[in-house]
């Protein structure tokens, strides 16, 4: 290998994550947003407090208090966190787990698991359509 194949080489993975991390963002967002609706849809809903609290947190910033899971946290850089509850609804991991006088009503994980391998398979495409440009 020449040594000017050599470097054009080495400046193309340079710019590799650079592009793909640009690039996976909008699908991250749209991804996530994907995943809320089929969390959604299968969301029991008696006031409709538990619907209204699933919410879409892209990265760098702070997902709602008393959020599930894992309540309030700066989302990483390209993530998207997916979370229900807030400080008014507590009760999400009731309804998804049951209780011993509450059967469970799961919708969070179904949901996810629903939705997330049309997300994963934008998201893969968008890097690689990045790689393959990436100069």
């Amino acid at each position: 290998m020449s040594e000017a194949s050599l470097k054009k080489f080495q400046r193309r993975m340079r710019a590799i994550p650079k592009a793909a991390r640009n690039a996976a963002q909008s699908a991250l967002i749209q991804g996530g947003y994907e995943i809320a609706e089929a969390i959604e849809s299968l969301a029991p809903e008696d006031s409709g407090d538990l619907v209204g609290s699933i919410a879409v947190t892209q990265s760098g910033r702070a997902t709602p208090p008393y959020s599930q899971p894992g309540g309030a946290k700066i989302v990483p850089e390209n993530q998207v966190a997916i979370t229900v509850g807030n400080s008014d609804v507590r009760y999400p991991h009731l309804q998804e787990y049951g209780t011993n006088h509450h059967p469970a009503q799961p919708f969070f994980w179904p949901g996810f698991r629903l939705a997330k391998p049309k997300a994963e398979r934008r998201i893969k495409r968008v890097i690689a359509k990045a790689i393959r440009g990436a100069r």
